[in-house]
């Protein structure tokens, strides 16, 4: 895992860099200057193209990293690149026909409880194109093991000049509707800068190569209609990261922007736990999806017992530090109290990226198997329940806790149902005795939280800052020794023993 490990350090680097931009942005500016319906308008906008550009992309991303492996040479991968953008673009040309027939009712939905997306609901097409290829381009830069830059990007670039736009328009220097123009234009500014990277790495050709399209391939048809078929069953199956973007969706049309305000700034602390899954995932599927075509199951396996066993530790340990200091930082952002009914709304997101980058690997395996058609059924379940819950669960009192609970329970299905298919049908378990050992010392480090919140602190009477930073010290360092004492990760306690030599 030398690539791995090499890439998605410094693509987790590059993430945690914007984490700490986007804390600042999203704690002390936005917080100050943005009302609560202004923050709901832009998550609202982002979620909606974030969406409909997981459905542009008709499968294109999954099918890249599936098929790469075929199309590889040493010159200029047979044209693959350019079908990454030539299938999207087909995509994007349907998604934008549907969005003009269907435009008064969308419009309709909101209009009510949150006229600001009804207003500016022109712009979704031009942000779902920028967002769509923005990911199209980090994509093929993933394939060929290069994604700090893509990361730098998305995570780092793209809120650099949202913070300029925050500041100009909390300053008055610009209006609303330029604001908004400039919010939406940071995301075509990414879309340029991935494409000059992606260029720029060499051995990139948009010229599709019909002849080799046209060769006989390893399942039956020709390489070309085995890859379309595969894409186009892959449409479906991204919806499977994208679920949490109906929460704000639902909450603004039926609950308000001002609750999807609040609600946004809790995800955007719940996010957090996902980080370190955004490098290693880019970097491990296309690792997973190498050994799968060559039909290396024990290598596919021991990948996945890994990447879960490893973002479980990661993602909990994360939610764990975060929780224990959350009522600290709503005491320091600027009007936390107007947010800080979304502590509850924390926890629960907190658990369902927990979930859901513990066990997306699984995700990733089956649709690199020979059973990917299966995805579909299990993709359309899980976007059934999501649609199902959050409408039921986001009306009247307790809406935003609904709208993450909708997100957990859905998620939580999902992958019971994904176990078993690969247990059974591909003999893959991606469960391992350190993730038992993890629940057991989680549940430890929880009781210590309430002996130390309830008995210590109350004894040594601290402010608010030291109590912190005390609380984080101890527990978290509590936490690293138990992971390390117990041998959670044999290849984590590795490292760090070559580390001391």
């Amino acid at each position: 895992m030398g690539v791995i490990a090499r890439q998605s350090i410094k693509g987790a680097l590059a993430n945690y860099l914007g984490v700490a931009i986007g804390f600042f942005v999203s704690f002390f500016v936005l917080t100050k200057y943005l009302t609560q319906e202004e923050i709901g308008l832009t998550r609202v906008m982002v979620d909606a193209a974030l969406l409909f550009s997981s459905l542009a992309q008709l499968g294109t991303n999954a099918s890249i990293v599936r098929f790469f492996p075929y199309f590889k040479d040493n010159r200029n991968n047979h044209g693959i690149f350019g079908l990454s953008v030539l299938l999207p673009l087909a995509g994007f040309a349907l998604f934008a026909l549907a969005l003009l027939i269907f435009r008064e009712p969308l419009v309709a939905a909101y209009s009510a409880n949150s006229p600001l997306v009804a207003d500016y609901f022109y712009l979704i097409p031009m942000l779902t194109f920028f967002a769509l290829y923005t990911t199209v381009f980090e994509t093929n830069a993933s394939v060929l093991l290069r994604i700090t830059v893509p990361k730098l990007v998305r995570e780092v670039g793209i809120r650099l000049f949202n913070l300029a736009a925050y500041l100009l328009y909390g300053y008055g220097l610009i209006s609303i509707d330029v604001f908004v123009w400039l919010f939406c234009g940071s995301y075509g500014l990414a879309m340029v800068l991935n494409l000059c990277y992606l260029l720029s790495l060499g051995h990139i050709s948009f010229r599709v190569d019909w002849r080799f399209l046209k060769g006989k391939g390893d399942a039956g048809g020709t390489r070309g209609v085995q890859m379309l078929r595969y894409t186009l069953l892959m449409t479906a199956t991204v919806l499977a990261g994208n679920i949490p973007l109906f929460n704000s969706l639902f909450l603004g049309a039926k609950a308000g922007l001002a609750l999807t305000g609040v609600y946004t700034i809790a995800s955007y602390i719940a996010n957090v736990v996902e980080v370190p899954y955004r490098s290693l995932g880019a970097i491990s599927r296309p690792v997973i999806a190498a050994a799968a075509r060559e039909g290396r199951w024990d290598e596919v396996k021991r990948l996945g017992r890994e990447v879960s066993l490893h973002q479980l530790m990661v993602s909990t340990s994360i939610l764990y530090l975060i929780y224990i200091n959350l009522d600290t930082l709503f005491a320091l952002i600027p009007n936390g109290q107007d947010y800080a009914g979304g502590k509850t709304v924390v926890l629960i997101l907190g658990l369902a990226k927990v979930v859901n980058s513990s066990f997306s690997v699984c995700t990733d395996i089956l649709n690199f198997s020979r059973r990917y058609r299966w995805s579909l059924l299990y993709i359309t379940l899980l976007t059934a329940m999501a649609i199902g819950l959050n409408s039921a669960l986001t009306g009247g009192e307790g809406a935003i806790e609904g709208a993450a609970g909708a997100t957990l329970i859905a998620y939580a299905c999902y992958f019971v149902m994904l176990f078993r298919e690969l247990q059974v049908h591909l003999g893959v378990n991606v469960f391992s005795w350190g993730q038992a050992k993890m629940a057991v010392i989680m549940f430890a480090m929880t009781v210590a939280w309430l002996a130390w919140s309830e008995i210590v602190e109350p004894a040594l009477g601290m402010g608010l800052i030291v109590a912190a930073v005390v609380r984080t010290v101890v527990l978290g360092g509590g936490l690293l020794a138990a992971m390390y004492v117990w041998k959670v990760s044999p290849t984590v306690n590795g490292m760090i023993l070559r580390g001391k030599r």
